[in-house]
């Protein structure tokens, strides 16, 4: 094999295919990137088993071939070039040989054919949606994902197509984090898990460019996502989702609109007086015309005061401040509406048109 091309255009590959390679695995190989050059196309390949990236390099084939080179050492070599054309060759051995510039570079890598790439699927009923759209519906909602695999499915999100609408849910046992964006096509019901780990990577991957548009298929045991030369698949999770429609409660006693980025100032100012690992809660204590956020701890105590709009009853209801930071910093609206029915029910943060809810438990205190 012998191709050729530019040192920036193999860095953003790289970069990409990085993201399925397979830390301190069983088989070697799959810590590995598979170079090929066939037909036309130079393509990088990484597979870990639960997600596979194919992307290609503009470049030119001498010589057609395939090799799987080490992703730490490949990507260590290549983001350290000169900024110059890039030669990669191979010989009978499995040896890379890496020159640009006056520097070379030999890398000792596996056979190909052992690597095992993109997964023959059948694709059907393509979802067109805009990179910008699907990067801000996942950083919206990530954060509220299942940290550990005591639950599998409350790790990924669920994914739900249904005409022009799309929901993406995510949830662990303290909170649920909901977006909903109309699609510029109508298309018929899907429904599926998709890996948080997968998401976070497509985060690092998408644009997040509005005129981007990327293809998403649900198929019975895989998502793919298809973006001008990436392909990203992934394999699902299986099983139920949580009933999400039946915690959606409208009933509340109480109603504050407040404004986003002051409430916000003073629960991060709150959390200077939070250890990591600490379930000290903020104390919100709503009264007519104001609400009196309180934190005490070991290291100190803080009392703030905001002026809200109030409807409804007083109300004094504790939350773990961390979980109220991570919703407000995931709306974009200068005000917020938050409903409460007592302070033993969740604290609902939603708009009038529904585009985003955040729902968040409270949490015991004495005072």
């Amino acid at each position: 094999m012998k191709i050729i091309c530019r040192k920036s255009d193999l860095v953003k590959a790289v970069s990409i295919a990085l993201r399925a390679v397979a830390v301190r695995s069983i088989s070697s190989i799959q810590e590995c990137i598979l170079i090929t050059a066939a037909h036309g196309y130079i393509t990088l390949t990484s597979n870990n088993l639960e997600m596979c990236i194919e992307t290609k390099v503009e470049g030119e084939i001498e010589v057609e071939g395939k090799i799987a080179l080490d992703a730490k050492m490949l990507s260590d070599i290549v983001r350290k070039l000169p900024e110059e054309e890039v030669t990669i060759r191979t010989d009978d051995h499995m040896v890379a040989t890496i020159l640009c510039g006056k520097a070379v570079f030999n890398i000792s890598g596996k056979d190909g054919e052992d690597f095992s790439g993109l997964p023959v699927l059948e694709k059907e009923d393509r979802i067109e949606i805009s990179q910008l759209t699907l990067k801000d519906v996942i950083s919206k909602t990530i954060f509220s994902i299942a940290q550990t695999d005591s639950n599998r499915i409350l790790t990924g999100e669920l994914f739900e197509i249904n005409g022009s609408g799309m929901k993406v849910v995510a949830l662990d046992s303290h909170r649920v984090a909901i977006q909903r964006v109309e699609l510029k096509e109508s298309y018929g019901h899907k429904k599926v898990i998709i890996p948080g780990k997968t998401l976070n990577e497509m985060t690092k991957i998408l644009s997040g460019e509005a005129d981007d548009i990327i293809g998403m298929y649900c198929l019975p045991n895989h998502v793919i996502f298809e973006m001008e030369g990436t392909t990203v698949v992934s394999a699902l999770i299986e099983g139920e989702y949580i009933d999400i429609d039946r915690m959606l409660s409208r009933d509340y006693e109480t109603k504050v609109k407040i404004n986003r980025q002051v409430m916000l100032g003073c629960i991060d100012r709150a959390t200077l007086f939070v250890r990591e690992g600490d379930k000290k809660p903020i104390i919100m204590d709503i009264q007519d015309g104001f609400m009196k956020l309180n934190i005490d701890s070991v290291l100190g105590s803080m009392d703030e005061d905001i002026d809200i709009e109030k409807e409804g009853r007083d109300i004094m209801i504790g939350f773990n401040p961390k979980f109220m930071v991570d919703a407000l910093r995931a709306i974009s609206d200068e005000d917020v509406s938050l409903y409460f029915l007592n302070p033993k029910a969740p604290c609902f943060i939603r708009n009038d048109k529904e585009s985003y809810t955040y729902i968040i438990l409270p949490v015991n205190f004495v005072r």
